[in-house]
């Protein structure tokens, strides 16, 4: 099963051997908030910046966390606002005709392979 958010960053907390507060401390948050976002009981997902730093402390690759934790990465955002128009046929269609979809998904991962 598909780890959460919060299941994540707190495993990879613990591999660390980071107590909360320790954590918390590192990065300049509160550790009731840092509990939350573990639990996945925040009221709203972190800012960019928080998730940049959580994945920075415990080894975890950014981009991931970012899109794990509901938010999309500022660079993407950029990318959405300049296609507006387009993006909503292009979502509706991926989510229409999954064999779409999932040819899309394996031309990305083709052109990030070979990017690597």
């Amino acid at each position: 099963m598909k780890q959460s958010f919060g299941e994540i960053i707190k495993g990879a907390r613990k591999d660390k051997g980071y107590s909360q507060r320790e954590l918390s401390e590192r990065l300049g948050l509160d550790f009731t908030y840092l509990s939350k976002l573990e639990n996945n009981r925040a009221d709203y997902a972190p800012k960019e910046e928080v998730i940049r730093l959580l994945a920075q402390q415990l080894d975890l690759e950014a981009e991931e966390l970012i899109f794990l934790a509901g938010r999309i990465p500022q660079q993407e955002e950029d990318l959405l606002k300049q296609h507006y128009k387009t993006m909503p046929t292009l979502f509706r269609r991926m989510r229409e005709n999954p064999e779409f979809a999932e040819r899309v998904l394996q031309e990305a991962l083709k052109v990030e392979t070979n990017e690597r």
